[in-house]
């Protein structure tokens, strides 16, 4: 029992790792968002690149900071949304061939297995690390987007890179919050023990 406690207690070194992972992902999804809105929309090819870097980012982001939790084998959740995200990069640009409807539907099926697999993840790290309510949250909304891309893909509005838009931004807002409240959690932590 006292060496599992030690094993889930986390380091400051890896409790530092994660809120630098939240705030990256925060920054990246926030300009994301500020070129999709200010530039690629009316830029066809930079829509491309940019709809097809999202989840090539994604799986990125999910292999790095798996490597930093002991590996893609101790982490199944992030090692399946690490190659769903593979996937949906290579259909992502298959799909772009038939338009922004058919990206919208993979953009949607991705964000609802992606937001499940998120929502594992967060519930597996809420014992080491705390502070995981908004990311099984963001998890949770990242599900029902799904919802409402797959829908808009099939309505009578014309879609395109700003309908995608919202979805980052929302993922944006919880990565820094996420990373916000670890910071608040871990500030509290020092304190008390500085206090013992």
């Amino acid at each position: 029992m006292l060496t599992q406690a030690i094993v889930d207690r986390p380091t400051p070194s890896s409790s530092n790792w994660l809120k630098r992972y939240y705030f990256t992902r925060f920054a990246f999804s926030a300009t994301w968002v500020v070129i999709a809105i200010s530039v690629a929309q009316s830029a066809p090819k930079l829509a491309a690149i940019m709809l097809v870097s999202y989840p090539a980012w994604d799986a990125i982001a999910n292999f790095v900071d798996a490597e930093r939790s002991g590996g893609l084998s101790c982490n199944k959740t992030q090692l399946i949304n690490f190659i769903f995200s593979i996937l949906t990069t290579i259909v992502v640009a298959i799909a772009l061939k038939s338009g922004m409807n058919s990206v919208l539907v993979v953009f949607g099926i991705w964000a609802g297995f992606s937001g499940i697999l998120q929502f594992a993840t967060a519930v597996g790290r809420w014992k080491s690390f705390g502070a995981q309510w908004v990311m099984i949250l963001s998890g949770a909304q990242s599900a029902l987007a799904a919802i409402f891309m797959i829908e808009r893909a099939y309505g009578p509005d014309p879609v395109g890179i700003v309908s995608i838009a919202p979805y980052a931004a929302f993922g944006a807002f919880y990565f820094a919050l996420s990373a916000i409240l670890l910071t608040i959690s871990d500030a509290r932590k020092g304190k008390l023990r500085a206090a013992i």
